[in-house]
């Protein structure tokens, strides 16, 4: 009997795989860990120099920003800097809001805004590959073309709950 209660008490304590949650898991505020992007090749690349936070709300609303590194301040304000200031200040971020459903081990995030306005109005759908309570890993499945110009298959964002 007491092997079976240590049985399952160490099957709980696995990081669960997908499918395991409820939109009440996912409440809270997550801080980016690292981005891992991968090449239908099977080459990886660890983006690991960003800031970014997603946040779930008990209302179904979510929000999500990722900045790159130590981003340089716009020598003039966001309207006045120069071009290739504001051009590169919007190519190292990325914030987006709206609603969130979750079916399975999909989170559907339902864009209302955002800075890059292509994702306005669209569905956004992440996978979860990995949940154990404190860190869920959401998989990115559509092909993408890094700042690097690489093509990759796919992207995994590892976020880590803010207590």
């Amino acid at each position: 009997m007491r092997q079976r209660i240590l049985a399952l008490a160490l099957l709980a304590a696995l990081p669960v795989v997908g499918g395991g949650q409820t939109k009440e898991t996912l409440i809270g505020t997550w801080k980016l860990l690292k981005i891992s992007l991968l090449t239908d090749k099977g080459v990886a690349k660890d983006e690991v120099d960003l800031t970014g936070y997603l946040t779930y709300t008990r209302d179904g609303r979510m929000s999500a920003i990722i900045t790159e590194g130590v981003r340089k301040p716009l020598s003039g304000s966001r309207y006045t800097a120069p071009a290739d200031e504001r051009a590169e200040a919007f190519a190292s971020s990325l914030a987006y809001a709206g609603t969130f459903d979750l079916k399975g081990d999909k989170v559907i995030h339902h864009v209302e805004a955002s800075t890059y306005a292509n994702f306005v109005n669209t569905d956004l759908v992440r996978t979860i590959t990995k949940f154990d309570g404190n860190r869920i890993t959401l998989r990115v499945t559509n092909p993408l073309i890094g700042r690097d110009g690489v093509q990759y298959a796919y992207e995994d964002l590892i976020w880590e709950r803010v207590k």
